[in-house]
């Protein structure tokens, strides 16, 4: 018993080792950037403003770039602004947030803009349902990821992917529309991300597992909601 429990906090407390190559590690930097959490949400916008056939079939496409900016600044933008300007006035001290105590103010401030393009969406008419449960479980899962922050610092990037593939799974058993593929792909963007914050990152497995449930977690609780 006491040889499982030792084996147990081995794996949960391992860590990424170092001696990758370094196209391997520059690919998951990469990786890391691309499919970085405060990007998510515009590229679920994005699809289902152009790609998905009747969420947004009646807008204007001058009104579909506008709802994009608008998500991209609330979610993407203002977020990093407040980590450029907290960087300058040396509240922390990498963009990469490496520790508990430099996540707090940056966590604060992505639950005021997450929570303002939710409500503004929320008191829009003919927006889909399902959109701003979406942007409903976003701001719940930075609110999940804050708190759990006072206890140890889980993964943004798997929180983020966690809600990324649950939104899709719900979209897939709520419609008709053929979703399957989609569903694959945010399957597979959150194996990469995993991957690389795995490689590139000091996160723990304990970490990134806990950011996958938080993120998938808050998404449910919107939906239920």
């Amino acid at each position: 018993m006491e040889k499982n429990n030792f084996m147990d906090q081995v794996i949960a407390e391992s860590r990424p080792l170092p001696d990758q190559p370094a196209w391997i590690r520059t690919f998951a930097q990469v990786i890391s950037y691309v499919f970085h959490p405060l990007f998510l949400p515009s590229y679920v916008t994005a699809y289902l403003l152009f790609i998905h056939p009747y969420a947004f079939a009646g807008m204007a496409e001058k009104q579909k770039i506008f709802t994009l900016a608008s998500v991209f600044f609330s979610t993407g933008f203002l977020p990093a602004f407040a980590v450029l300007l907290m960087r300058a006035l040396g509240f922390v001290q990498s963009f990469q947030l490496r520790t508990q105590k430099e996540r707090i103010i940056p966590y604060v401030a992505a639950i005021t803009f997450y929570f303002w393009i939710w409500y503004v969406f929320h008191n829009l008419q003919d927006i889909p349902e399902y959109f701003v449960k979406f942007l409903l479980g976003t701001f719940l899962a930075v609110c999940g990821a804050w708190l759990f922050n006072i206890r140890y610092k889980i993964s943004m990037h798997a929180t983020g992917v966690g809600g990324l593939i649950t939104f899709f799974l719900l979209l897939a058993f709520s419609q008709r529309e053929e979703t399957a593929l989609f569903v694959a792909i945010a399957f597979f963007i959150a194996g990469l991300v995993c991957t690389a914050r795995f490689l590139v990152s000091d996160h723990t497995s304990k970490e990134i597992y806990s950011g996958l449930i938080v993120g998938v977690l808050f998404q449910l609780i919107a939906v239920w909601l």
